[in-house]
């Protein structure tokens, strides 16, 4: 149900993230690395085409120059969450995060914090939990994990 998807194989680390918060909520994913720079057929078949895979949404993370989530955008009907990545030829992560964040208006790229695939994950969750109620009641349960770590935490530091 959820693409994800990368420039290099860089990025995996990073992308791992939303790998395993999606699998924690038994959302089926698919993984692939596409360049918009060194396989753009590859990036076109992909953003024209995933829809008719079943995929829901697309997660594309990306460092650099970072146009792989704004150009998925630019051909797929499909929401495009973007991950900018701070790759070692990066400008402190900032070129990333601006690429994505800076897109005209009509094609929109929801952009999560630099790194933040987890968040991509979470936020690519909850886009099919408004349609599924299984994967709804499924974030509810992990937000309410979230509220239990702060008490917890909150009982162990309170004088």
């Amino acid at each position: 149900m959820v693409g994800i998807i990368m420039g290099s194989d860089s990025d995996l680390p990073i992308m791992q993230e939303a790998i395993d918060i999606l699998e924690s909520f038994d959302i089926q994913i698919e993984v692939d690395i596409v360049s918009a720079h060194r396989t753009p057929e590859k990036l076109v078949e992909y953003s024209k085409n995933a829809h008719l895979r079943g995929i829901k949404v697309i997660i594309a993370g990306a460092g650099g120059a970072a146009h792989l989530p704004g150009m998925v955008a630019s051909m797929s009907p499909l929401p495009i969450i973007g991950v900018p990545v701070k790759s070692r030829n990066s400008i402190d992560g900032w070129d990333s995060v601006l690429s994505i964040l800076q897109m005209p208006g009509g094609v929109p790229v929801a952009t999560v914090a630099l790194d933040g695939a987890k968040n991509a994950g979470i936020l690519a969750a909850q886009i099919i939990g408004a349609a599924d109620k299984c994967v709804l009641d499924k974030i509810i349960a992990y937000k309410e994990g979230l509220k239990l770590k702060v008490e917890q935490a909150s009982e162990r530091v309170r004088k």
